[in-house]
């Protein structure tokens, strides 16, 4: 286990679907739970879905918020999209490559869980592009960036 683990708590409606989607379909590991709340093993980080009575929306675009993973191994990449595609999980954005043929080039895609919280999953050809890379002001997808904008 990595000496810090990422947690991350957001909001669904319902903690049957929620299971379902993130224990059945992703293929997190269950933690523990109550008629309240259900903590998720995403890859080794602490995920808490809480059940809200609010009313939630999709938002337009994938900005200002959605949260995932970068793989540092293409092929586990894959393989969480062979899975996502198997199970028939919804993808908000198909699978694509960003920033083709430059440092920053990176592989994508974008699912949606049944309370519209955005989740996007990546590979960057180039490791140093997670963190480093610092002459290129590139970040995220140009054609969505004005989205969040204009709600």
């Amino acid at each position: 286990m990595s000496p810090t683990l990422f947690h991350l708590s957001f909001p669904v409606n319902d903690i049957s679907q929620t299971k379902k989607y993130y224990v059945d379909g992703l293929g997190c590991g269950l933690g523990r739970e109550n008629e309240h709340s259900v903590i998720l093993n995403l890859y080794g980080h602490q995920l808490v879905a809480h059940v809200t009575d609010e009313v939630l929306t999709t938002q337009r675009g994938i900005y200002p918020r959605h949260f995932g993973l970068v793989f540092t191994d293409e092929s586990d990449w894959q393989k969480l999209l062979e899975r996502a595609q198997q199970k028939q999980l919804s993808f908000y954005q198909k699978s694509k490559q960003r920033f083709v043929g430059t440092p920053l080039e990176h592989r994508t895609f974008f699912l949606v869980d049944p309370f519209f919280n955005l989740m996007e999953y990546k590979y960057y050809a180039r490791h140093s592009a997670i963190f480093g890379d610092r002459e290129f002001a590139q970040i995220g997808d140009p054609s969505e960036l004005g989205r969040a904008n204009r709600a």
